[in-house]
């Protein structure tokens, strides 16, 4: 157990100043959007829950005045970015219309040009937005981390295949963590909140 949490706690290398002197990370949060909330279009898997996860690492981030960059996806109806994690003035809100959200919205620009290397990305929903911010993130060079309990989807239907949100958001983790960092919220908590 010693050895698995000392690997996690290597990963978080980039939030120490003393690991990467020159690194500079920023939050991204995906699509928390009124939509995905109780009585929304879209109802997501315990969506309260796993934006309190979000919101707690929107503060550390803004305690420790580290850049946060909201993604929205553009919508007709509860497109607002919801009540836990209502941006600042001086925080960057990109809006996209595609699943990727660097997809023609000035993201990789604004990262590299305040030379943004390590990435905290979270968000709605896991198997969809979430994962394309992370995968497009990594081939374009970022350390990427994933909190895990800070994303959240819902059910998925295939060939008559009930999928339950739980498992969707599983798989989709088991995914991320050949190519990202995906951590608990405890890791974050104690790396980044101490």
């Amino acid at each position: 157990m010693k050895k698995l949490l000392l690997v996690a706690l290597l990963c978080l290398g980039y939030l120490s100043s003393t690991s990467q002197e020159n690194a500079k990370s920023a939050l991204i949060l995906i699509d928390i959007q009124d939509f995905y909330f109780p009585g929304g279009s879209v109802e997501l898997h315990k969506a309260e829950e796993s934006a309190a996860y979000a919101a707690k690492i929107l503060d550390a981030f803004r305690n420790k005045e580290q850049t946060v960059i909201h993604v929205k996806h553009k919508a007709k109806a509860g497109a607002d970015i919801h009540q836990s994690v209502l941006p600042l003035p001086n925080e960057k809100v990109f809006e996209k219309e595609k699943v990727n959200a660097f997809v023609n919205t000035g993201l990789k620009s604004h990262l590299d040009d305040n030379q943004i290397t390590n990435l905290v990305i979270i968000g709605m929903q896991t198997h969809m937005c979430l994962e394309a911010a992370v995968r497009a993130a990594v081939d374009f060079g970022y350390t990427v981390t994933v909190v895990d309990e800070a994303c959240t989807t819902r059910n998925l239907k295939y060939n008559n295949i009930e999928v339950e949100a739980e498992h969707v958001h599983a798989s989709t983790m088991a995914t991320l963590k050949s190519y990202s960092n995906v951590i608990t919220f405890e890791v974050f908590k104690e790396k980044f909140l101490n």
